[in-house]
């Protein structure tokens, strides 16, 4: 099968977990303001797996929680080597996406170009919003997207 050779964005988060939303709210305004080849995934592995079975080129976006200053932004060629766990995880404890990537990598179902973005979160507590340095971040990988899948 003949995957699509376009750019394809998965934001993953968790709607309810303030700077944990940031990959959700990245793919949302990307579709928002005219992006096809985006998606918003809420912590769901196997349609995580699917998304990146079926294309070539993938971004994917998380926040991330490393010890790093908040609204810092980690770039990760996930194709070329495993992806650190102690900078791609989820803060509430689930599965993240070094591990959901890992798991597909040991499937056969990485796509021959997967770039994980992170931006360093602050607040992962229940509740909405982002917190200044995470939406200052979020804005600026939004325009660098936009033109990548727009």
């Amino acid at each position: 099968m003949s995957l699509p050779s376009t750019t394809f964005c998965i934001g993953l988060g968790a709607d309810n977990r303030h700077d944990g939303t940031v990959g959700l709210w990245l793919a949302r305004t990307l579709t928002a303001r005219g992006a096809t080849q985006c998606v918003a995934l809420s912590r769901d592995d196997a349609a995580l797996i699917e998304a990146m079975d079926t294309h070539s080129d993938v971004i994917l976006v998380d926040a991330t929680q490393s010890g790093h200053a908040p609204g810092t932004i980690t770039r990760f060629d996930a194709s070329a080597a495993p992806v650190p766990l102690n900078v791609f995880r989820h803060p509430v404890g689930s599965v993240g996406a070094a591990e959901a990537v890992e798991t597909a990598r040991a499937m056969g179902c990485l796509p021959p170009k997967l770039q994980l973005v992170g931006i360093e979160g602050k607040d992962f507590s229940p509740g909405t919003g982002l917190t200044p340095q995470v939406e200052w971040a979020a804005a600026r990988l939004l325009d660098e997207l936009l033109q990548k899948i727009g």
